[in-house]
């Protein structure tokens, strides 16, 4: 249909999460109108990212060294250690500026049917964490999903027998949000995790 480098660019950027065919046809069609100095800037940012970063060696972030920003700052609280899914899940906590502590990215969450076991996850690596960090308390931020929940009690499981606080983060309804568009599971959760006033 197209020539073909537009058409393999086409078929590398539909395999992209969230990239439908129809997405990759414009953003293939746009790099081809945008200034070549753009292309090969995006083009060498790519090629740039994939030499250089890697993850952390203690908290398994994406680094561009042995260790991350985050575990190379020595303002942040070793005690406190919050565990997400993925990397990008740290943006999204950091973006609150609420969290000075360090993290742990366990790699997925725990899911049975898809055979992600504890064995595929970054459990050893943080159970190896507690003693020698001094680690008080373990903030579980995995995903409000069954597999998230399945992995914050797999570790309150493990880890709370060996002295360590473990919380989970709270969830319910947005701010601002209304009632009427709450599904059972958030209006639930909010009336569990309700607090005093």
């Amino acid at each position: 249909m197209f020539e073909a480098p537009v058409q393999r660019l086409i078929d590398e950027l539909s395999r992209l999460p969230g990239i439908g065919g129809k997405s990759a046809q414009r953003l293939a069609f746009h790099l081809l109108s945008v200034e070549e100095a753009d292309a090969r800037r995006l083009a060498a940012a790519v090629v740039d990212m994939r030499d250089h970063v890697k993850l952390c060696e203690r908290c398994f972030n994406v680094a561009a060294g042995e260790l991350c920003a985050i575990c190379l700052d020595e303002r942040r609280d070793d005690t406190l250690v919050c565990v997400v899914e993925r990397p990008q899940d740290i943006a999204v906590v950091e973006r609150t500026q609420e969290y000075r502590g360090r993290y742990h990215v366990l790699g997925g969450a725990l899911s049975p049917i898809n055979g992600v076991g504890p064995g595929q996850l970054r459990f050893k690596e943080l159970r190896g964490r507690l003693e020698p960090e001094g680690v008080g308390e373990l903030i579980v931020a995995t995903n409000p999903t069954v597999e998230g929940d399945a992995t914050a009690m797999y570790i309150a499981r493990e880890l709370k027998p060996l002295g360590v606080r473990v919380t989970r983060l709270a969830s319910g309804l947005p701010v601002g949000g209304d009632l009427d568009y709450a599904d059972e599971l958030t209006l639930g959760r909010a009336l569990t995790g309700r607090s005093e006033l």
